[in-house]
Protein backbone atom coordinates (compact mmCIF):
# COMPACT_ATOMS: atom_id res chain seq x y z
CA UNK A 1 0.00 0.00 0.00
CA UNK A 2 1.68 3.80 -1.04
CA UNK A 3 0.98 6.59 0.53
CA UNK A 4 -1.84 7.79 -1.49
CA UNK A 5 -3.95 4.98 -0.25
CA UNK A 6 -2.32 4.39 3.91
CA UNK A 7 -3.23 7.95 4.50
CA UNK A 8 -6.75 7.52 3.66
CA UNK A 9 -6.94 4.57 5.55
CA UNK A 10 -4.97 5.68 8.49
CA UNK A 11 -7.28 8.55 9.22
CA UNK A 12 -9.96 6.15 9.37
CA UNK A 13 -8.59 4.51 12.19
CA UNK A 14 -5.77 6.49 13.58
CA UNK A 15 -7.26 10.17 13.73
CA UNK A 16 -10.05 9.45 16.42
CA UNK A 17 -8.33 8.25 18.17
CA UNK A 18 -5.35 10.72 18.52
CA UNK A 19 -8.36 13.05 18.94
CA UNK A 20 -9.87 11.42 21.65
CA UNK A 21 -6.34 10.89 23.82
CA UNK A 22 -5.80 14.63 23.41
CA UNK A 23 -9.09 15.55 24.36
CA UNK A 24 -8.82 13.82 27.53
CA UNK A 25 -5.76 15.28 28.09
CA UNK A 26 -6.84 18.87 27.45
CA UNK A 27 -10.29 18.63 28.14
CA UNK A 28 -13.10 18.84 26.08
CA UNK A 29 -13.30 22.65 26.15
CA UNK A 30 -9.75 22.27 23.76
CA UNK A 31 -12.00 20.05 21.13
CA UNK A 32 -10.83 21.52 18.20
CA UNK A 33 -7.28 22.12 19.57
CA UNK A 34 -6.83 18.54 19.51
CA UNK A 35 -8.76 18.20 16.21
CA UNK A 36 -6.37 20.41 14.89
CA UNK A 37 -3.52 18.83 16.26
CA UNK A 38 -4.31 15.11 14.63
CA UNK A 39 -5.28 17.38 11.62
CA UNK A 40 -1.70 18.83 11.32
CA UNK A 41 -0.17 15.75 11.44
CA UNK A 42 -1.74 14.09 8.97
CA UNK A 43 -0.94 16.83 6.58
CA UNK A 44 2.45 16.67 7.38
CA UNK A 45 2.51 12.90 6.77
CA UNK A 46 1.25 13.39 3.24
CA UNK A 47 3.59 16.02 2.36
CA UNK A 48 6.53 14.27 4.22
CA UNK A 49 6.08 10.93 2.92
CA UNK A 50 5.17 11.89 -0.62
CA UNK A 51 8.95 13.27 -0.81
CA UNK A 52 10.71 10.61 1.36
CA UNK A 53 8.60 7.65 1.31
CA UNK A 54 6.98 5.74 4.09
CA UNK A 55 8.51 5.48 7.74
CA UNK A 56 8.98 1.91 8.69
CA UNK A 57 5.95 2.21 11.15
CA UNK A 58 3.75 4.75 9.85
CA UNK A 59 1.39 4.54 12.73
CA UNK A 60 4.09 4.94 15.26
CA UNK A 61 5.30 7.82 12.85
CA UNK A 62 1.49 9.32 13.91
CA UNK A 63 1.64 9.04 17.33
CA UNK A 64 5.25 10.56 17.86
CA UNK A 65 4.33 13.41 15.60
CA UNK A 66 0.75 14.34 17.20
CA UNK A 67 2.83 14.11 20.55
CA UNK A 68 5.68 16.07 19.68
CA UNK A 69 2.96 18.53 18.57
CA UNK A 70 0.62 18.25 21.84
CA UNK A 71 3.75 18.72 24.11
CA UNK A 72 5.20 21.80 21.86
CA UNK A 73 1.33 23.54 22.29
CA UNK A 74 1.65 23.03 25.96
CA UNK A 75 5.15 24.46 25.87
CA UNK A 76 3.96 27.42 24.58
CA UNK A 77 0.15 28.10 25.35
CA UNK A 78 -1.96 28.78 28.66
CA UNK A 79 -2.70 25.30 28.08
CA UNK A 80 1.00 24.84 29.62
CA UNK A 81 -0.40 27.02 32.79
CA UNK A 82 -3.40 25.60 33.69
CA UNK A 83 -2.62 21.85 32.68
CA UNK A 84 1.18 21.79 33.65
CA UNK A 85 1.65 23.23 36.61
CA UNK A 86 1.31 20.95 39.23
CA UNK A 87 4.37 19.31 37.98
CA UNK A 88 6.62 22.50 38.70
CA UNK A 89 9.02 20.90 41.49
CA UNK A 90 9.40 23.22 44.35
CA UNK A 91 13.56 22.29 44.75
CA UNK A 92 14.39 23.18 41.01
CA UNK A 93 11.32 25.07 40.08
CA UNK A 94 11.63 23.34 36.68
CA UNK A 95 8.82 21.78 34.55
CA UNK A 96 8.88 17.77 34.07
CA UNK A 97 8.40 16.53 30.15
CA UNK A 98 4.73 16.66 29.95
CA UNK A 99 3.61 13.58 29.77
CA UNK A 100 1.28 11.98 26.41
CA UNK A 101 0.23 8.67 26.64
CA UNK A 102 -0.47 6.60 23.92
CA UNK A 103 -0.30 3.20 25.00
CA UNK A 104 -2.88 0.84 23.36
CA UNK A 105 -4.98 0.90 26.71
CA UNK A 106 -5.27 4.21 26.79
CA UNK A 107 -6.36 4.96 23.77
CA UNK A 108 -9.28 2.54 24.08
CA UNK A 109 -10.24 3.90 27.59
CA UNK A 110 -10.02 7.48 25.84
CA UNK A 111 -12.02 6.67 23.19
CA UNK A 112 -14.28 4.36 25.65
CA UNK A 113 -14.90 7.69 27.13
CA UNK A 114 -15.07 10.01 24.53
CA UNK A 115 -18.06 8.38 23.09
CA UNK A 116 -20.07 8.79 26.68
CA UNK A 117 -18.54 12.24 27.17
CA UNK A 118 -20.48 13.35 23.32
CA UNK A 119 -23.66 11.11 23.99
CA UNK A 120 -23.77 14.03 26.79
CA UNK A 121 -27.53 14.86 27.34
CA UNK A 122 -27.07 19.04 27.20
CA UNK A 123 -26.83 18.21 23.02
CA UNK A 124 -29.63 17.10 21.32
CA UNK A 125 -29.55 13.08 20.52
CA UNK A 126 -29.08 14.26 16.72
CA UNK A 127 -26.30 16.11 17.89
CA UNK A 128 -25.11 13.53 20.22
CA UNK A 129 -24.76 11.06 16.64
CA UNK A 130 -23.56 13.77 14.11
CA UNK A 131 -20.66 14.52 16.71
CA UNK A 132 -19.58 11.04 17.23
CA UNK A 133 -19.67 10.40 13.92
CA UNK A 134 -17.23 13.60 13.06
CA UNK A 135 -14.87 13.19 15.93
CA UNK A 136 -14.94 9.39 16.81
CA UNK A 137 -14.96 8.13 13.04
CA UNK A 138 -13.43 10.84 10.96
CA UNK A 139 -17.19 11.35 8.99
CA UNK A 140 -17.01 14.49 7.20
CA UNK A 141 -20.33 17.15 7.05
CA UNK A 142 -21.30 15.22 3.75
CA UNK A 143 -21.57 11.77 5.14
CA UNK A 144 -23.40 12.59 8.31
CA UNK A 145 -25.80 14.92 6.60
CA UNK A 146 -26.68 11.93 4.14
CA UNK A 147 -26.84 9.82 7.55
CA UNK A 148 -29.39 12.51 8.02
CA UNK A 149 -31.07 13.08 5.04
CA UNK A 150 -30.03 16.55 5.38
CA UNK A 151 -27.56 19.52 3.78
CA UNK A 152 -23.88 19.91 4.72
CA UNK A 153 -24.71 23.80 6.21
CA UNK A 154 -26.84 22.45 8.71
CA UNK A 155 -24.94 19.69 10.16
CA UNK A 156 -21.45 22.15 10.59
CA UNK A 157 -23.88 24.51 12.54
CA UNK A 158 -25.41 21.39 14.23
CA UNK A 159 -21.36 20.03 15.38
CA UNK A 160 -20.63 23.71 16.24
CA UNK A 161 -23.27 24.31 18.73
CA UNK A 162 -23.08 20.81 20.19
CA UNK A 163 -19.57 21.45 20.95
CA UNK A 164 -19.66 25.06 21.90
CA UNK A 165 -22.72 23.30 24.40
CA UNK A 166 -20.35 20.87 25.56
CA UNK A 167 -17.80 23.20 26.60
CA UNK A 168 -20.17 25.52 28.17
CA UNK A 169 -21.18 22.60 30.22
CA UNK A 170 -17.83 21.83 31.18
CA UNK A 171 -18.50 17.83 30.21
CA UNK A 172 -15.51 15.63 31.41
CA UNK A 173 -14.12 13.18 29.07
CA UNK A 174 -14.77 10.18 31.77
CA UNK A 175 -17.40 7.17 31.76
CA UNK A 176 -20.29 8.44 33.80
CA UNK A 177 -22.33 6.07 36.55
CA UNK A 178 -24.26 3.35 35.71
CA UNK A 179 -27.65 5.28 35.02
CA UNK A 180 -25.92 7.57 32.86
CA UNK A 181 -24.15 4.59 30.85
CA UNK A 182 -27.48 3.24 30.28
CA UNK A 183 -28.90 6.26 29.48
CA UNK A 184 -26.37 7.18 26.86
CA UNK A 185 -25.68 3.84 25.92
CA UNK A 186 -28.55 3.61 23.12
CA UNK A 187 -26.91 6.98 21.36
CA UNK A 188 -23.92 5.00 21.50
CA UNK A 189 -24.77 1.93 19.74
CA UNK A 190 -26.83 4.60 17.33
CA UNK A 191 -23.47 5.81 15.94
CA UNK A 192 -22.39 2.21 15.58
CA UNK A 193 -25.16 1.14 13.83
CA UNK A 194 -24.65 4.05 11.17
CA UNK A 195 -21.33 3.47 11.17
CA UNK A 196 -21.25 0.53 9.86
CA UNK A 197 -24.28 0.67 7.56
CA UNK A 198 -22.28 3.46 5.90
CA UNK A 199 -19.80 1.29 4.92
CA UNK A 200 -21.84 -1.85 4.37
CA UNK A 201 -23.85 0.66 1.47
CA UNK A 202 -22.07 3.61 1.12
CA UNK A 203 -24.44 6.70 0.16
CA UNK A 204 -21.69 9.19 0.57
CA UNK A 205 -18.56 7.48 -1.99
CA UNK A 206 -18.62 5.91 -5.87
CA UNK A 207 -17.58 2.56 -3.97
CA UNK A 208 -21.02 0.69 -2.71
CA UNK A 209 -18.92 -1.03 -0.27
CA UNK A 210 -16.62 0.26 2.25
CA UNK A 211 -14.81 -2.34 4.50
CA UNK A 212 -12.71 -0.01 6.59
CA UNK A 213 -16.15 1.53 8.10
CA UNK A 214 -17.40 -1.16 8.82
CA UNK A 215 -14.23 -2.93 10.03
CA UNK A 216 -13.84 0.26 13.00
CA UNK A 217 -17.48 -0.43 13.77
CA UNK A 218 -17.22 -3.75 14.79
CA UNK A 219 -13.34 -2.52 16.89
CA UNK A 220 -15.72 -0.23 18.60
CA UNK A 221 -18.44 -1.97 19.25
CA UNK A 222 -15.90 -5.03 20.49
CA UNK A 223 -14.45 -2.12 23.17
CA UNK A 224 -18.10 -1.57 24.33
CA UNK A 225 -18.24 -5.77 25.05
CA UNK A 226 -14.83 -5.70 26.84
CA UNK A 227 -15.81 -3.43 29.27
CA UNK A 228 -17.81 -4.41 31.82
CA UNK A 229 -20.24 -1.88 32.42
CA UNK A 230 -21.11 -1.36 28.90
CA UNK A 231 -20.93 -5.41 27.96
CA UNK A 232 -25.06 -5.21 27.36
CA UNK A 233 -27.31 -7.64 25.06
CA UNK A 234 -28.27 -4.91 23.04
CA UNK A 235 -24.07 -4.41 22.10
CA UNK A 236 -23.91 -7.68 21.30
CA UNK A 237 -26.50 -8.07 19.46
CA UNK A 238 -25.54 -5.34 17.16
CA UNK A 239 -21.92 -6.80 16.96
CA UNK A 240 -23.93 -10.33 16.27
CA UNK A 241 -25.30 -8.50 13.27
CA UNK A 242 -22.29 -6.80 12.10
CA UNK A 243 -20.60 -10.31 11.99
CA UNK A 244 -23.19 -11.95 10.10
CA UNK A 245 -23.42 -8.90 7.64
CA UNK A 246 -19.57 -8.72 7.21
CA UNK A 247 -19.74 -12.13 6.65
CA UNK A 248 -21.06 -11.91 3.20
CA UNK A 249 -18.48 -9.04 2.21
CA UNK A 250 -17.08 -11.28 -0.53
CA UNK A 251 -19.84 -12.08 -1.95
CA UNK A 252 -21.77 -8.94 -2.75
CA UNK A 253 -19.31 -7.08 -4.46
CA UNK A 254 -17.64 -8.47 -7.91
CA UNK A 255 -14.31 -7.65 -9.28
CA UNK A 256 -15.59 -4.67 -11.61
CA UNK A 257 -17.06 -3.18 -8.20
CA UNK A 258 -20.74 -4.07 -9.18
CA UNK A 259 -23.12 -5.20 -6.37
CA UNK A 260 -24.35 -9.11 -6.24
CA UNK A 261 -27.92 -9.32 -5.54
CA UNK A 262 -28.21 -12.31 -2.68
CA UNK A 263 -30.21 -14.39 -4.43
CA UNK A 264 -26.27 -14.28 -7.00
CA UNK A 265 -24.27 -14.63 -4.35
CA UNK A 266 -21.62 -17.50 -4.08
CA UNK A 267 -22.21 -19.43 -1.19
CA UNK A 268 -18.80 -20.74 -1.27
CA UNK A 269 -17.28 -17.39 -0.53
CA UNK A 270 -19.26 -16.39 2.73
CA UNK A 271 -16.65 -16.24 5.73
CA UNK A 272 -17.93 -19.52 7.93
CA UNK A 273 -15.69 -17.88 10.72
CA UNK A 274 -17.84 -14.78 11.10
CA UNK A 275 -20.90 -16.37 10.57
CA UNK A 276 -19.96 -18.36 14.04
CA UNK A 277 -18.60 -15.10 16.00
CA UNK A 278 -22.25 -13.77 15.00
CA UNK A 279 -24.12 -16.89 16.91
CA UNK A 280 -21.45 -16.46 19.47
CA UNK A 281 -22.59 -13.03 19.97
CA UNK A 282 -26.26 -13.40 19.41
CA UNK A 283 -26.31 -16.44 21.94
CA UNK A 284 -24.27 -13.86 24.58
CA UNK A 285 -27.55 -11.04 23.28
CA UNK A 286 -30.11 -13.68 24.59
CA UNK A 287 -30.22 -12.71 28.05
CA UNK A 288 -32.42 -10.11 30.23
CA UNK A 289 -35.72 -8.97 28.85
CA UNK A 290 -35.62 -5.90 26.35
CA UNK A 291 -35.69 -7.19 22.69
CA UNK A 292 -33.87 -4.76 20.63
CA UNK A 293 -34.16 -3.82 16.83
CA UNK A 294 -30.33 -5.38 17.41
CA UNK A 295 -31.59 -8.52 18.32
CA UNK A 296 -34.14 -8.71 15.36
CA UNK A 297 -32.21 -7.35 12.75
CA UNK A 298 -29.67 -9.66 13.83
CA UNK A 299 -31.68 -12.61 13.90
CA UNK A 300 -32.72 -11.91 10.37
CA UNK A 301 -29.24 -11.21 9.28
CA UNK A 302 -28.45 -15.20 10.88
CA UNK A 303 -31.03 -16.37 8.51
CA UNK A 304 -29.59 -14.92 5.69
CA UNK A 305 -26.64 -16.79 5.98
CA UNK A 306 -28.42 -20.01 6.00
CA UNK A 307 -27.81 -21.76 2.10
CA UNK A 308 -30.68 -23.70 1.77
CA UNK A 309 -33.52 -21.63 0.49
CA UNK A 310 -36.59 -22.82 1.85
CA UNK A 311 -40.21 -21.66 2.53
CA UNK A 312 -39.37 -22.21 6.30
CA UNK A 313 -36.06 -19.16 6.01
CA UNK A 314 -38.05 -16.96 4.47
CA UNK A 315 -41.19 -17.47 6.76
CA UNK A 316 -39.07 -16.77 9.57
CA UNK A 317 -37.25 -13.28 7.82
CA UNK A 318 -40.71 -12.69 7.07
CA UNK A 319 -42.19 -12.68 11.05
CA UNK A 320 -38.70 -11.13 12.13
CA UNK A 321 -39.31 -8.28 10.31
CA UNK A 322 -42.93 -8.26 11.25
CA UNK A 323 -41.90 -8.10 14.79
CA UNK A 324 -39.04 -5.38 14.04
CA UNK A 325 -41.73 -3.16 12.47
CA UNK A 326 -43.26 -2.83 15.48
CA UNK A 327 -40.23 -2.61 17.80
CA UNK A 328 -39.43 0.43 15.18
CA UNK A 329 -40.88 1.25 12.50
CA UNK A 330 -38.38 2.49 9.63
CA UNK A 331 -39.28 3.05 5.92
CA UNK A 332 -36.27 0.69 4.71
CA UNK A 333 -36.76 -1.77 6.95
CA UNK A 334 -41.26 -1.58 5.65
CA UNK A 335 -38.99 -2.02 2.25
CA UNK A 336 -36.58 -5.04 2.93
CA UNK A 337 -39.73 -6.57 4.44
CA UNK A 338 -41.60 -6.98 1.13
CA UNK A 339 -38.21 -8.74 -0.33
CA UNK A 340 -39.25 -11.23 2.06
CA UNK A 341 -42.85 -11.25 1.42
CA UNK A 342 -41.86 -12.27 -2.09
CA UNK A 343 -40.07 -15.46 -1.41
CA UNK A 344 -42.50 -16.25 1.12
CA UNK A 345 -46.12 -15.29 -0.61
CA UNK A 346 -45.12 -14.25 -3.98
CA UNK A 347 -44.39 -11.48 -6.05
CA UNK A 348 -47.68 -10.42 -6.60
CA UNK A 349 -48.47 -10.28 -2.96
CA UNK A 350 -45.40 -7.82 -2.33
CA UNK A 351 -46.17 -5.45 -4.97
CA UNK A 352 -49.20 -4.27 -3.22
CA UNK A 353 -47.37 -3.95 -0.35
CA UNK A 354 -44.54 -2.13 -1.51
CA UNK A 355 -46.89 0.09 -3.46
CA UNK A 356 -48.67 1.28 -0.19
CA UNK A 357 -45.36 2.37 0.95
CA UNK A 358 -44.74 5.05 -1.68
CA UNK A 359 -41.01 5.88 -1.00
CA UNK A 360 -41.09 7.30 -4.36
CA UNK A 361 -37.95 9.69 -3.76
CA UNK A 362 -35.90 6.37 -2.96
CA UNK A 363 -34.20 4.46 -5.69
CA UNK A 364 -34.32 1.92 -3.67
CA UNK A 365 -37.69 1.21 -3.91
CA UNK A 366 -37.92 1.64 -7.11
CA UNK A 367 -35.19 -0.98 -7.65
CA UNK A 368 -36.95 -3.63 -5.65
CA UNK A 369 -39.89 -2.62 -7.92
CA UNK A 370 -38.20 -2.94 -11.09
CA UNK A 371 -37.02 -6.82 -9.80
CA UNK A 372 -40.80 -7.65 -8.31
CA UNK A 373 -42.12 -6.97 -11.69
CA UNK A 374 -39.78 -8.71 -14.10
CA UNK A 375 -41.80 -11.46 -15.53
CA UNK A 376 -45.35 -9.57 -14.59
CA UNK A 377 -45.16 -6.20 -16.43
CA UNK A 378 -41.44 -5.47 -18.17
CA UNK A 379 -42.80 -1.66 -18.73
CA UNK A 380 -43.26 -1.39 -15.04
CA UNK A 381 -40.54 -2.96 -14.65
CA UNK A 382 -38.22 -0.43 -16.97
CA UNK A 383 -39.83 2.30 -15.65
CA UNK A 384 -39.38 1.95 -12.17
CA UNK A 385 -35.72 0.56 -13.26
CA UNK A 386 -35.17 3.99 -15.06
CA UNK A 387 -36.75 5.84 -12.35
CA UNK A 388 -34.15 4.18 -9.94
CA UNK A 389 -31.34 4.98 -12.26
CA UNK A 390 -32.08 8.76 -12.48
CA UNK A 391 -32.18 8.72 -8.44
CA UNK A 392 -29.31 6.79 -7.28
CA UNK A 393 -25.62 8.56 -6.48
CA UNK A 394 -23.80 5.27 -6.27
CA UNK A 395 -21.71 4.62 -9.54
CA UNK A 396 -22.07 0.62 -8.62
CA UNK A 397 -26.08 0.70 -8.66
CA UNK A 398 -25.97 2.41 -11.89
CA UNK A 399 -24.24 -0.54 -13.57
CA UNK A 400 -26.16 -2.88 -12.31
CA UNK A 401 -29.60 -1.07 -13.38
CA UNK A 402 -28.71 -0.64 -16.68
CA UNK A 403 -27.73 -4.11 -16.73
CA UNK A 404 -31.65 -4.71 -15.53
CA UNK A 405 -32.72 -2.76 -18.13
CA UNK A 406 -30.63 -3.74 -20.72
CA UNK A 407 -31.66 -7.83 -19.82
CA UNK A 408 -35.72 -6.07 -20.04
CA UNK A 409 -35.03 -4.39 -23.58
Amino acid sequence: MNETELIPHLFRTEYSKIVAVLCKLFGIEYMSTAEDIASDTFLLAAETWGLKGLPQNPTAWLYKVSKNKAIDLLRRSKLFTEKITTAITAEENSVTEPEIDLSAQNITDSQLQMMFAICHPCISAEAQIGLSLNILCGFGAEEIADAFLSNKETIYKRLSRAKEKLQADKVKIEMPDAAAINQRLETVLTTLYLLFSEGYYSSSQNTTLRKELCIEAMRLNLMLIENEQTNTPAANALLSLMCFHASRFDARINNQGEIILYEDQDENLWNTELINKGKYYLNKASTGNQLTKYHLEAAIAFWHTQKKDTPEKWENILQLYNKLLQVEYSPIAALNRTYALSKANGKHEAIAEAEKLNLSGNHLYHSLLGNLYTDINTIKAVHHFQTALSLTKSAADKITILKNISTLQ
